[in-house]
Order: C-alpha cells, then structure tokens, then sequence
C-alpha cells in the first residue's frame, strides 16, 4: 500500500463538477493498492498517519499530530500510485490492484482511518475522474509505502 499523504489548509474533490469530499486543516491521502496488500497494511498506515507528527507547534516545529490539532483526513483512491516507467514512455499499471481487489481495500482504508480519526472521513469517488483541488501547507508532501516502513 502506498500513500501520498499531503499537508492542506483546504482540499475537495469534485466529480462531474460536484464536490464529493472536502476538509479544512489536516491531510489529503493519495491511496493505491497493490494485490498482497492485506488488513495488516491498512491498519499500520492508518494508524502512522494520524499519528505522524508533520503539524507545527507553537514554536513553529513539526512536532503535532493530525489527532493532536484535531485535523482532517480527505481520501482519495489512486491506482496510478503503482505505475512503472522503466520501460518505454507508456507507465504500465501491471503493479496495481485490480478494482475488484482494489475497492475494498479503499473501502476498509476508509472504515480504518475513521475509527482511529474518531470521525468520518470524506473521499473522492472510486474510479471516477476526479478533479483534486487543495490549498497545500508548507508544502508537506510525504510518500509512505507499507512494504518499506522504514
């Protein structure tokens, strides 16, 4: 499971001009799955994201937790986080999820960020073409992969 977890002030999604998720302060997740992805997965990057300490204090160090400033989870789901190019110019998706794998993985994602969140979780919709719009902070921009938790 990868994550492109980004630091907003604002962030929404939109499908065929219509707002499907939106938060104020917090993360926006860029969520892809791989098919050995299992629970497992999904409960250590849950649990590592509204725990990470990427929020300034009052000093202005990043040492708050989403849970500490009562933040925001928007989650969008992204297979494209699985594409290869090292062959040729066409990214190849061979490394993601099948939807039918895919989706509930998002699916229990969602469930599992809620209830380490303690509150819903917006999301973009699943295969849809969204539109990502977001305000970014900082900008903090991490890249987290379950299979390389380091």
């Amino acid at each position: 499971m990868r994550v492109v977890a980004q630091r907003v002030a604002a962030a929404r999604v939109e499908v065929d001009g219509r707002v499907s998720g939106s938060i104020g302060r917090g993360l926006l997740l860029l969520a892809g799955f791989a098919a050995r992805d299992s629970a497992d997965d999904i409960a250590w990057m849950s649990g590592k994201l509204v725990r990470l300490r990427i929020f300034p204090d009052a000093a202005g160090m990043m040492n708050r937790s989403l849970l500490e400033i009562g933040g925001e989870l928007l989650a969008v789901s992204q297979f494209t986080l699985y594409a290869s190019t090292k062959k040729g110019n066409r990214p190849s998706w061979s490394g993601a999820a099948r939807p039918e794998v895919a989706q509930p993985l998002f699916a229990e994602f969602v469930r599992q960020l809620e209830r380490d969140l303690g509150r819903p979780v917006p999301t973009g919709v699943f295969a849809a073409d969204m539109q990502v719009h977001l305000v970014n902070d900082g900008p903090v921009t991490l890249v987290i992969d379950s299979r390389d938790p380091a």
